[in-house]
């Protein structure tokens, strides 16, 4: 009988590390049903879609009803006003794209899972550990080798090539799910002298630009040569609370071209093959992300977010807890304490204080004895779980 099945599947975990957390949260509840629980793991964001944005949906919502103003399919690298708001954003950092290089999506998670169809089977994908888990099963779905570098404190969670880093594809991300480390422009610059050195392709994620405070990069574009190794992703659900709503932007330069095919006319054809574009009302709520006004109050929802990422940095300092993460990222990467493992510790996280968090073992091997709190769930949620985490670890 042929094999119809891609046993490639058998590679990657039976479940994916969130549906496990989901899994052991909800046998807790069911066993303790009068514990109140405060959610700091996945990174979901609370604060509700702000006003410019949701006027904007509306508006566009409305002229659906109207035969003169109804938007039917629209081009699958998206409408041209989202596109010209992109280039507007990049233009904030001194970064200058083409119109054409820029595809709106349904968010960088899709993208950066399919990004890698556009590359043979035999390429190796080299991962930096601990990481993301979409970037590993993905291509391990594929049936992509896949190898790791190792990221750890003792290099800042930022690891860098040596002479005997060779792969063809290289996952970046920055500031990095789930530990919050940032590359300096500097160290980029590393990664893409290798990368032109190699005739590697990065794909970067800069799905937290936005949190960066510090004088960081905040595209892999502010690095010269980039344009001609790297293809960028980006998100609206951390910048602007998408992540109900779902839009994104993936960049392809034009100048990115690898054994004489342009990967930016690989990537148009791929899009319009296997998507019909992101639906119109979005993308004009997303277009109002952009304006002077939208920017703002996206600004002030980061600050919120950054400002409960503070209150567990401090409660760990009190406690003598190492960490990284928190300053330019909502995600605070913790040691877990008691010389317990990662799972350990999350199950004795939610026994003893009833807060959820991810454990880092989920990310890779590096991860482990590691463990990833999010400051999604807002200042009175981080407050009110470090006085329990305080309670616990003192008493």
């Amino acid at each position: 009988m042929a094999q119809i099945i891609n046993h490639s599947f058998d590679t990657i975990p039976k479940s994916y590390l969130f549906s496990e957390v989901a899994r052991r949260v909800a046998a807790f509840r069911a066993a303790h049903p009068e514990k109140a629980l405060i959610p700091m793991g996945i990174g979901d964001v609370t604060r509700p879609l702000r006003r410019p944005v949701i006027d904007a949906l509306i508006k566009a919502a409305e002229e659906q009803t109207h035969a003169e103003s109804f938007h039917g399919y629209g081009p699958e690298q998206g409408y041209d006003f989202l596109r010209q708001a992109v280039l507007g954003h990049y233009a904030g950092f001194g970064v200058r794209l083409e119109k054409e290089d820029v595809f709106i999506s349904d968010g960088a998670k899709s993208d950066l899972g399919n990004l890698p169809d556009l590359f043979s089977k035999n390429c190796v994908v080299l991962l930096p550990d601990p990481v993301y888990p979409v970037y590993r099963d993905s291509n391990l779905m594929a049936g992509r080798k896949v190898k790791y570098l190792a990221a750890t404190r003792e290099n800042g969670f930022a690891p860098l090539p040596d002479k005997d880093t060779h792969a063809d594809l290289i996952y970046l991300c920055s500031p990095a799910n789930p530990t919050g480390a940032a590359y300096t422009k500097e160290q980029l610059n590393v990664w893409v002298d290798w990368a032109l050195a190699n005739d590697a392709v990065i794909l970067y994620d800069a799905a937290y630009e936005c949190f960066i405070r510090d004088d960081l990069p905040h595209s892999i574009y502010e690095v010269e040569g980039a344009e001609k190794c790297a293809i960028e992703v980006c998100s609206l659900s951390k910048t602007a609370g998408f992540t109900g709503i779902r839009c994104g932007y993936t960049v392809v330069p034009h100048g990115l071209v690898r054994e004489g095919q342009n990967l930016h006319d690989l990537w148009l054809r791929r899009q319009c093959t296997k998507m019909n574009g992101v639906a119109y009302p979005i993308q004009r709520a997303a277009e109002a992300v952009f304006t002077p006004e939208g920017m703002a109050a996206c600004k002030e929802d980061i600050a919120a977010y950054l400002r409960a990422a503070a209150i567990v940095a401090e409660a760990l300092d009190e406690l003598g807890v190492w960490y990284c993460g928190g300053k330019n990222s909502p995600y605070i990467w913790m040691e877990c304490p008691k010389g317990l493992d990662s799972w350990q510790f999350f199950d004795a996280l939610l026994e003893n204080a009833g807060i959820i968090g991810t454990p880092g073992s989920g990310f890779g091997e590096n991860g482990e004895g590691y463990f990833r709190l999010s400051a999604f769930s807002g200042e009175e949620n981080a407050r009110a779980a470090m006085e329990r985490l305080r309670a616990w670890l003192k008493g």
